[in-house]
Formats: structure tokens, C-alpha cells, sequence
């Protein structure tokens, strides 16, 4: 199931299982992942895009293996917040995947996710060719980490 409010995601989440961050690119899908308490995003692996069949067929296996509760796709939105040709993609990527995958599916803008990733790994030394390799899992990271830095204020207040 999609849900488009991040309250209405954390309702259906059930205890002590991780979830998964995806930052869907057009060559790439950077994957990160939680702890069981939610609390800290860690990149995991980039996806090399095929088809969508394969691609859904990698995520499937990961989600699965790590028993991951639920999937956060970062939704690029414009920098003035609107929607474009990217967005209408995740959120097709969206409806494809919940097909193959019933755990609940929710969106967080992923404005600045990329640049902040980018930031970290230069920061870290890293080399230009290693952050290309590393970019869209880190990347997916910060957008997972923003889901759970939301869902632990949902749970304080």
C-alpha cells in the first residue's frame, strides 16, 4: 500500500523491523537500510537499472532478506516543490513495485539528498571515482535518515 503522509505510513509499520531508503536514479537505485529501533540509516549497496522486472526483482530479494517492514522512496521534487517528470517516475516506480511487494510504500522529498551526499563523501576524502560508485546509497541514507528522525518526533510528541 502507498501512502502519501508519512503519519498514515508509521501507523502500519509493526515493531522491531527495519525499513528500506531508495533513491531511484535513471541508471542506478541507491538502497540503505535501518536498525531494528529505527534510529540510524546505513547505505547499502546501488542497484544497476535493467529492466524494471529486474530491478524490482533485486529490491524484492533485499527487502525479504533483511525482513524490511517498509520502503521510503525519495520523490525529487522541484527545488519551488512542485512535482515534474521525475516525480510522475517515482511514483510510477511506486505502483509497478507494489505489485510485487505488500509492505507498505511512502515518499519523502529528497531535495538536497544528493548534494548532501556528494558533500560527505568529499568531506571523507573520498575519490571522485569511488564517490560515483558510493553516491546513490549514501545518497538513499539521508533520505531514509530523514524518515526516522520524523517518525522518532511522530513517537516523542
Amino acid at each position: 500500500m502507498i501512502h502519501e503522509q508519512i503519519e498514515e505510513f508509521a501507523a502500519t509499520l509493526p515493531p522491531l523491523r527495519a525499513l528500506a531508503g531508495l533513491d531511484l536514479g535513471t541508471k542506478t537505485i541507491g538502497v540503505a537500510l535501518s536498525d531494528r529501533l529505527l534510529t540510524v540509516a546505513t547505505p547499502l549497496e546501488t542497484v544497476k537499472r535493467k529492466k524494471f522486472t529486474q530491478d524490482a526483482a533485486r529490491l524484492v530479494e533485499i527487502l525479504r532478506q533483511r525482513e524490511i517492514a517498509g520502503v521510503v522512496l525519495g520523490l525529487p521534487r522541484n527545488m519551488d516543490g512542485s512535482e515534474g517528470p521525475r516525480c510522475q517516475s517515482t511514483r510510477a516506480f511506486a505502483r509497478n513495485f507494489s505489485q510485487l511487494w505488500d509492505g507498505p510504500i511512502t515518499f519523502w522529498d529528497e531535495r538536497l539528498s544528493t548534494v548532501a551526499a556528494e558533500r560527505a563523501l568529499l568531506e571523507a576524502d573520498t575519490s571522485r571515482r569511488k564517490r560515483a560508485e558510493l553516491i546513490d546509497h549514501v545518497a538513499a541514507s539521508y533520505i531514509l535518515q530523514g524518515v526516522l528522525d520524523r517518525l522518532r518526533n511522530l513517537r516523542s510528541a
